[in-house]
Order: C-alpha cells, then structure tokens, then sequence
C-alpha cells in the first residue's frame, strides 16, 4: 500500500484517484472547492465530472493541499495545463519538511506562451529537495470509460526506473494495466498534439465525411506530431505505442472527448466561443493548436493540418475551405 495525494478532482483526476483507492492505496485527492470535498467525502460522488459514477469509499477528499500531502509517498499532478503553474507553487510550500515524494503528472498539454511541457514546469516550480523523481502518465484512458471498470492500457515515463516501476505497481489491476518508458518528451509530446487532431476528426464526422477521411486525418496527424516530437529529442518509437498512435485513436474516435465534441460542433458552424462555453470544461487542443503552430515554424516542421486547424480557429476560416485547400497541396512524398 502506497500513500497518494492527487490533486485536481476534475474527470481525470477523479477516476484515476479512484483506481489507486480500489488497489487498496491510501489516497487524498485534492480540491480547492470545498463543495466538491464534501460530495465526495459524504456521498462517494463527484456528479458534475462523472455522471452516475459511485467512488471508493476508502477515497478521501482534501481542500487543504499541506494535509493532503502529508507523509504521501507519490503525488499524482491533475490539474489543466494553465493551472499547473499556480498549483505547483502551492504544492512546493505543502511538501515543505516533508520526505521527497515521486512527483507524477497525467495532464496531457502546453503551457500558453511559453509553449512548454508540463514536466518542464513542474521542475521550474517545484523544488527539486522535494521530489526523488518526476514522471508522466499517459495513454489511451477516457475517464468516463476507467471509471466503469473498461480495460485500460496506459504509460508511465520517467528517466528513473525505479520510481516508473512503483508507480506502475500502485496503478496496475486486472482492468489498468501500466507500461514503463523512458521517454518523458514523447510521451508528453503525444499526449498534448493529438489533442488538435481529435478536433479536426469531429469537425469531419460533423460535416458528414466518412471513415477513409478520419483514417486519412489520424494517420497524416499521427506524422506532423512525431516530426514535431523528433524534433524536441523524442524516441520515434514512442509515437506508436501507447502516449502515441493509442492515444491519437481514443481521442479522435470518441465523443467522450472535449477535443472531438468541440471540433463536431465547430463542423456545425458554432463559434469558439459558443462551443467553450457549452463545454464547461477546459479543452485543451484549443490552446495546444497554437502552441504547435508557432513551435513548428520555430523549428522549421511542416505540420498542414495543425495550420488547418489553427486557421479555422483563431482566423474564423471556413471549414470546409480548409479541408480543401489541404487536399489540393502539391503532391509529396509519404515518407518526407
């Protein structure tokens, strides 16, 4: 049994909470609503994330961050990628003459304007006194799918063994399987880019294309973010494991994804903003579109279909006219 605080209660956080609590983990999962503590605490629910979904009842929730941390072995990071900063401050003073704990992330995006992985702002931000290693989980993995007991194959990175092999052991059942990697970049790569696909396949089921197109889309998105990923230092094998092609599959062929659900109803012809506020929640391929575009002309990466979809959002282009203008590119090799 293994002492856990995970923090952020949103869909994610919640449902990957309560895979370490039914292991038989000892698990606090932090929230800075108090309302949501007490829902889960009193009714072993969190109905605005997880519809239906009934919670350990050996998960216990926390607003204080510094109990939450206390004497916890791993701490497992949540949060949407524009809150991490903020939330990394607040854990660095709770770990405070604390032991150093295994300090693991599972959100799957890039900081706004700095364009950085999460990992690299964790280690800005946290105090390396107070960690003995840094991870990243990642995969194929809905929450609403995890919570319901689904079968789930998902990757733990970090460059210290040791550390991916006990998280791995706190994590694995017989619905949760965990695989190690040594390979932060590209697990962290994969996990944000496929985001901007996943919006570009619901904008195409929205506007009625069939299942050649959504193959055509994954498998020449699937390139541009292993060219961007390689060009950070990522192993190209990561890009067809789990964090990679696994990931790209599950979020841009389920409306359980915000990326897919937002890019169908872009397809529909709502605005951005109308979609954001429908969603409710953070969707995080709209910020990471950016990111990859100006990371790519940074690095001199060509990546057509993030700058398609990059178009439509920030430059009001029509959709269509987007899918057009990437058919009618110059011819090029498959393999440039």
């Amino acid at each position: 049994m293994k002492k856990i605080a995970v923090l952020g209660a949103g869909s994610w956080g919640t449902a990957l909470a309560n895979v370490l609590a039914e292991n038989g983990n000892d698990v606090r999962l932090w929230s800075h609503k108090m309302e949501q503590v007490n829902e889960i605490n009193e009714k072993h629910t969190n109905e605005h994330y997880l519809k239906a979904a009934h919670l350990a009842t050996n998960l216990v929730a926390y607003a204080d961050m510094a109990t939450a941390v206390h004497e916890v072995e791993i701490v497992l990071s949540v949060v949407p990628t524009k809150a991490v900063r903020d939330v990394a401050k607040q854990l660095n003073d709770a770990l405070a003459n604390e032991n150093k704990v295994i300090l693991v992330h599972a959100t799957k995006g890039l900081e706004p304007k700095t364009y950085k992985r999460v990992s690299e702002m964790l280690a800005e931000e946290v105090a390396q006194i107070n960690y003995s290693a840094l991870a990243v989980l990642s995969g194929p993995s809905h929450a609403e799918d995890v919570i319901k007991h689904d079968l789930t194959l998902v990757t733990i990175a970090s460059k210290d063994v040791t550390a991916a092999k006990i998280v791995q052991q706190a994590f694995s059942n017989k619905n949760f399987r965990v695989y190690t990697n040594d390979d932060i970049i590209g697990t962290e790569m994969g996990g944000a880019l496929k985001n901007i696909i996943a919006i570009g396949a619901g904008a195409l089921v929205s506007l009625g294309y069939g299942d050649n197109a959504k193959a055509a889309l994954m498998t020449r998105g699937l390139a541009e973010i292993s060219r961007l990923g390689l060009a950070f230092g990522a192993n190209p094998l990561t890009f067809i494991g789990l964090s990679g092609v696994g990931d790209l599959i599950v979020t841009g062929t389920s409306k359980n994804s915000r990326n897919w659900r937002a890019g169908y109803q872009l397809g529909q012809g709502k605005t951005l903003a109308e979609v954001e506020k429908d969603m409710g929640m953070v969707i995080e391929g709209v910020s990471t579109t950016k990111a990859a575009k100006e990371l790519a002309q940074e690095r001199h990466v060509d990546m057509p279909i993030t700058n398609a979809i990059y178009q439509v959002l920030y430059e009001h282009k029509d959709i269509k006219n987007a899918i057009e203008n990437l058919m009618e590119r110059e011819s090029t090799s498959e393999i440039d």
